[in-house]
C-alpha cells in the first residue's frame, strides 16, 4: 500500500547517500522541517540534537543512544532529536572524529601525537572484549593507554560541537517556526477578508 510505484535500484540509493536527489539544500531543509514538527520547543529540540551530536565524539560507541538521551534529558533537550543528533558519527565520520580526537588528547596530556598507529576496528573489538569478559588485564595493558586520550581529547570537540549544534539549530528552527506564524496569520487575514465580503 505505501511502497514506491517504481523501485529504486541499489545503485540509486547508494548514490541519494552520497548525493540527495534534490541536493544537499533540500535535504537540510528536509530535516529541518522533520525536527520541526517534533514536540517541544527551539530550545529543547536543539539542545537535544547538539547532545547526539556531542556525545558522537566521545569514544563510547555502542553507547552513544543511551548518553545522548541521558545528557538531553539532564539539559531539558529533547530525547528523541538526541537521538537523531547522533547520526553525526556514522562510518563516514567515525575515522575523523577518532583520529582527531586521539591526537587532541595525546597533545593535551603531553604525549607525542603520533607515537602509536591504531587500528580501531581492532581496538574496539578489543575493547567489547574486554568490557564483556571482564578482562580487566587487557584492558588496562592495550585499551586504557588509547581509550585515556581519547576520552580526554573529546572534551574539546564535545563543547563547541555542542554550542555550535545548539546555536545554528535554535536559530534555523525560530526561522521555520516565524515563517510558519506569519503564514497561518496571511492566510487568517486572507479568510477574514473573503468573510467580509
Amino acid at each position: 500500500m505505501f511502497n514506491r510505484r517504481n523501485k529504486i535500484s541499489w545503485t540509486t540509493k547508494l548514490k541519494n547517500l552520497i548525493w540527495p536527489e534534490g541536493g544537499w539544500k533540500r535535504y537540510g531543509q528536509y530535516l529541518l522541517l522533520r525536527l520541526h514538527r517534533l514536540k517541544g520547543t527551539p530550545q529543547t529540540i536543539a539542545a537535544g540534537l547538539a547532545c547526539g551530536v556531542a556525545i558522537s565524539f566521545t569514544p563510547f560507541v555502542g553507547f552513544h543512544f543511551v548518553l545522548a538521551a541521558v545528557t538531553a534529558w539532564i539539559v531539558g533537550g529533547n530525547i528523541f532529536a538526541s537521538a537523531l543528533g547522533t547520526a553525526a558519527g556514522n562510518p563516514w565520520t567515525f575515522p575523523f572524529i577518532w583520529l582527531s580526537v586521539l591526537y587532541t588528547g595525546r597533545k593535551i596530556l603531553g604525549a607525542a601525537a603520533g607515537a602509536v598507529q591504531v587500528d580501531f576496528i581492532k581496538f574496539f573489538e578489543r575493547a567489547f572484549h574486554a568490557l564483556m569478559t571482564f578482562d580487566f588485564h587487557l584492558f588496562f595493558q592495550d585499551i586504557w593507554p588509547i581509550l585515556w586520550p581519547m576520552m580526554v581529547g573529546c572534551i574539546p570537540f564535545y563543547i563547541v560541537s555542542w554550542a555550535v549544534t545548539y546555536y545554528l539549530v535554535k536559530k534555523a528552527l525560530e526561522k521555520v517556526s516565524a515563517a510558519r506564524q506569519k503564514r497561518l496569520e496571511n492566510n487568517l487575514a486572507a479568510q477574514q477578508k473573503k468573510d467580509e465580503k
